[in-house]
């Protein structure tokens, strides 16, 4: 199988589920839009929520943000994406701003799908009000900063009605050769699995400055430097690679021993730069994880290996996606052949292994709100954050931490202070 003809048969069927013949069961007519709101107007927000506008049938139709400057630049995109695509321009009247902004957006009779994209620490909070207010929403990762918004957020689950859909932004799943050799691993192209490796390495995140700003505002606009606002770079980050070996393996890590980090970055912020966490599976199979985030040399590579029994997968960003053994196989059409040769991008729209992911990511939501069936991934989305925060509770508490201690600890992270003063 090569890129084309998993592409062309996923266009097929996301034809044949958009196309249907008459107002569907979610109150959809054919190929109508659906009504997109995006909540936090950031690098990554706008990335996706371009991606939608462009790859679907949802129309960005409402921006909500803390600050002005940022739902002002919103708008101008946005403007300028909905005219590129003969749609019209984001009414002054569904533009939001404050620390409401989030309600009001959700309020809105004139937004179908909220789109959360807000910093970590407010992803939950946020998520149960869309909820609460009959929204379809898409919530970036993580789902939750620390054990008790993941207990939220799995109490929100409850309440998602059966005509919504919740996705996560775990977007790397959908990437056509990931998704390709994750079904050969599953049918066991592997064998039993023994073990497994992985690393995410990139640069340090940029400064992000504001005329005026005050320490509260400098904290919101470089929330990827705050372990309250963000998980630190093992929750809000390398998530996607832990979420892979899950996903992969069919399992959640039991345990974790981790050492890190903040060897080298010495600008503000409390988050580690430096992460090794070794994380026990079911059946004593083994993930040891490696993780850096500094330096300006644009170095960036992310991968996972798997070894089975019978074989041996490989699983890059960037580079050939293969498995070696009794079953060999290769992608046949990955962009790049030298691992390690893709950028970085701050917004999540790398090109290479990951080109498609966010396009087929958006088109598979879309569908479950125009004909269904509707999704719900919150409860996943929680299990991959709990595997995050078990490797970095293990690293800050220099121990063997296993799943139950986690759970039991209860650990929550305060904001300090009122987001009030930017009303």
């Amino acid at each position: 199988m090569n890129r084309r003809q998993f592409v062309q048969t996923g266009s097929q069927v996301v034809t044949g589920m958009l196309l249907i013949n008459s107002k569907t069961a979610f109150g959809y007519q054919a190929n109508s839009a659906v009504r997109h709101g995006l909540l936090g107007c950031g690098s990554r927000g706008t990335s996706v929520a371009t991606s939608f506008s462009q790859n679907t049938t949802a129309q960005v139709v409402a921006l909500a943000d803390l600050f002005e400057d940022q739902l002002a630049a919103g708008k101008a995109h946005f403007d300028k994406v909905n005219g590129d695509l003969g749609r019209a321009l984001i009414d002054s009247k569904l533009m939001f701003r404050g620390p409401h902004a989030f309600e009001q957006l959700a309020a809105s009779r004139d937004v179908d799908l909220v789109h959360i994209a807000t910093p970590p620490f407010f992803h939950v909070q946020h998520l149960s009000t869309a909820v609460a207010a009959g929204k379809h929403v898409y919530c970036e990762k993580p789902v939750g900063v620390d054990i008790q918004q993941t207990e939220q957020a799995l109490e929100i689950a409850k309440r998602v009605k059966p005509s919504q859909s919740v996705d996560v932004g775990f977007q790397c799943r959908m990437a056509p050769p990931i998704a390709a050799i994750a079904e050969k691993i599953k049918a066991g192209a592997l064998g039993k699995i023994a073990t497994a490796s992985g690393n995410y390495n990139a640069p340090a995140s940029m400064e992000k400055t504001h005329p005026g700003a005050g320490p509260d505002e400098y904290r919101l606009r470089n929330w990827l430097w705050d372990r309250a606002l963000s998980g630190d770079i093992l929750v809000e980050q390398n998530i996607h690679i832990i979420d892979l070996c899950n996903w992969m393996v069919g399992a959640h890590p039991l345990k974790a021993t981790a050492t890190g980090g903040r060897n080298i970055l010495t600008h503000y912020g409390d988050c580690w730069d430096n992460y090794q966490v070794d994380f026990t599976y079911p059946g004593d199979v083994h993930f040891s994880f490696a993780s850096t985030q500094f330096g300006s040399d644009g170095r960036f590579d992310a991968g996972l290996k798997l070894f089975g029994a019978s074989g041996s997968a490989t699983v890059p960003y960037s580079g050939p996606i293969q498995i070696t053994g009794a079953q060999a196989w290769e992608w046949q059409e990955t962009t790049s052949s030298v691992p390690g040769s893709g950028k970085f991008a701050a917004n999540g729209a790398f090109l290479d292994n990951l080109q498609f992911a966010d396009r087929d990511k958006d088109r598979s939501f879309i569908e479950s709100i125009t004909s269904g069936p509707t999704h719900n991934q919150i409860a996943a989305g929680v299990e991959t954050a709990l595997s995050c925060m078990l490797g970095r509770m293990a690293g800050y508490q220099r121990r063997e931490v296993t799943w139950d201690d986690l759970l039991a600890h209860g650990e929550t992270y305060q904001l300090g202070f009122s987001l009030d003063q930017f009303s």
